[in-house]
């Protein structure tokens, strides 16, 4: 259907007569002498004017098109589309991810190449955040300090994007996990209580922070927030040396039991990864998280219509500016 956007501009259609109405006519020739000698050429020229003047008025027509096309553009028309449905599921999701030194290890392997635990992070959060048509996403940084880098959003692309951007010790060299909890109660508390998830990867144990993990969960117990919590890294590790080659376990570091407790007493869960493929398993579960049903929203295409009478306008203005070339 069509749409004026600004319809009351329509009332500016009758503004050139009322100019001609109001305002006083132009004297032409004031200045001339009263008492002119009359000739036969000039009452020749007189019926010609006269007779050639009704021929003329068609520019003042065009002139009047004109105006009212340039008043129509002016009015914004639209073409209004079907109303389209939202997908909004209603979830507000946090992901914390860990910047700490440590997550440069490099063992995890993408297509056969060995890459740090932090690339390996970005690629599958990269297709979990292209999954979450509908919901609201916000992204936390941290090391040892936490960071806000995007606020909850629909925006998933740039999300993705501030994620891939990302770099090992932006947020410094240790792990703040309790900060982390902390700033994501403190940007999910006025929302609903029933969608509020914060999804934290880290790969170590909480060294740096004002606030204990334990303690900053209690807070996210209190505030309605579930914490899923992801423990990534090898089990094991070929090194090799000078001396020859060895294994070694890269997550000694990793505090398991306290990120249990901090899932458990949230009501979440905790995930264990060890390479790419369990990752991704991770991610497939949570997408089975239950959505909160909200209110539907539509959306109605719109398409700009208003270059039509102003193209229409400026030509009609062009040929009559042509025309009067001509005379």
């Amino acid at each position: 259907m069509m749409h004026l956007l600004w319809p009351w501009l329509l009332a500016a259609l009758p503004l050139p007569l009322l100019v001609r109405w109001w305002l006083p006519p132009l004297l032409v020739g004031g200045d001339q002498a009263a008492l002119k000698v009359p000739f036969l050429d000039d009452f020749a020229y007189a019926e010609t004017q006269k007779i050639s003047t009704p021929q003329k008025q068609w520019p003042l027509q065009w002139a009047a098109l004109a105006w009212c096309l340039l008043v129509l553009a002016a009015s914004r028309p639209q073409w209004l589309g079907e109303p389209i449905e939202q997908a909004v599921s209603g979830r507000d999701l946090m992901l914390a991810v860990d910047l700490s030194g440590s997550m440069e290890a490099e063992d995890f392997f993408i297509n056969k190449k060995a890459v740090d635990r932090l690339t390996a992070a970005k690629w599958v959060a990269g297709d979990f955040i292209g999954r979450r048509t509908g919901d609201r996403i916000g992204l936390i940084l941290f090391g040892s300090q936490a960071y806000l880098q995007t606020p909850l959003t629909f925006d998933r692309k740039t999300v993705l994007t501030l994620l891939n951007e990302s770099a090992l010790g932006l947020a410094g060299e240790n792990t703040a996990i309790g900060d982390a909890i902390g700033l994501a109660v403190k940007r999910l508390k006025d929302q609903p209580t029933d969608s509020r998830v914060l999804i934290l990867m880290t790969d170590g144990a909480n060294t740096a922070g004002e606030i204990a993990p334990l303690k900053a969960a209690e807070l996210a117990a209190q505030n309605h927030l579930k914490i899923y919590t992801i423990g990534i890294g090898a089990d094991e590790m070929i090194v090799r040396s000078f001396f020859g080659s060895r294994k070694v376990n890269p997550s000694v570091d990793l505090d398991e039991n306290a990120l249990v407790k901090i899932a458990e007493s949230t009501g979440g869960r905790y995930f264990r990864a060890r390479n790419t493929d369990e990752l991704s398993n991770i991610y497939l579960l949570l997408d089975q998280l239950e959505p909160v049903e909200k209110d539907k929203q539509f959306f109605r295409p719109q398409s700009e219509l208003f270059y039509w009478p102003l193209s229409l306008a400026l030509l009609v203005a062009g040929g009559i500016g042509l025309a009067k070339l001509r005379w």
